[in-house]
């Protein structure tokens, strides 16, 4: 289905794989320490984004004083302990071991690149990838196309030969500004 496009690029939570629910947990707890929360709506549409982004959004909805930084890297480091338990595959990764291979491929990711490593080591599939970019390879973040423009260049396949398989607004924006088709896996 796919073997039109020279490279493929995967994003990973929500995509490949099931992260999002842990993701909302570590959120939870750590924000409760500081007696905030978050509205589902909001971190829905922040998808894709970098966890400091995703923080400040939070801190801005409370008129908060918080680093958004230090927020991150506490969610970050509780998140990386309870996704090691919770961690799994999706549907996706199908398509992703059908064309191990076949066809160049890379995760471009709003996650650390460590955390992407890290997972992807945990669940065996880190393999199946030639590039990992994550959100601290890049200056611009999605929806800006830098993240899936340094994957293309990495895997050396010109951006409008490459798709994107995205579950996220962002994800979707950012893959059009790069002049790449898009597969949004909310609608399969």
């Amino acid at each position: 289905m796919y073997d039109r496009y020279d490279g493929l690029i995967f994003d990973m939570d929500g995509t490949i794989l099931d992260t999002e629910p842990t993701h909302r947990k570590a959120w939870h707890q750590v924000l409760a320490r500081y007696g905030m929360a978050f509205d589902e709506k909001t971190m829905v549409g922040l998808n894709g984004s970098p966890t400091w982004r995703v923080a400040q959004a939070i801190i801005d909805s409370h008129q908060a004083s918080h680093d958004p930084y230090q927020l991150a890297e506490e969610k970050t480091a509780l998140a990386k302990t309870l996704l090691l338990d919770s961690v799994r595959p999706l549907p996706l990764i199908e398509v992703v071991k059908a064309y191990h291979g076949r066809k160049p491929m890379a995760v471009g990711t709003g996650s650390e690149h460590q955390m992407a490593e890290t997972l992807l080591r945990h669940l065996g599939l880190r393999d199946y990838f030639d590039v990992i970019v994550g959100a601290d390879d890049v200056e611009r973040h999605k929806p800006e196309p830098d993240t899936f423009l340094r994957c293309a260049a990495l895997l050396g396949v010109a951006p409008a030969r490459c798709v994107v398989f995205e579950d996220a607004d962002f994800g979707m924006q950012a893959a059009k500004r790069a002049g790449m088709d898009a597969v949004d896996v909310r609608l399969l």
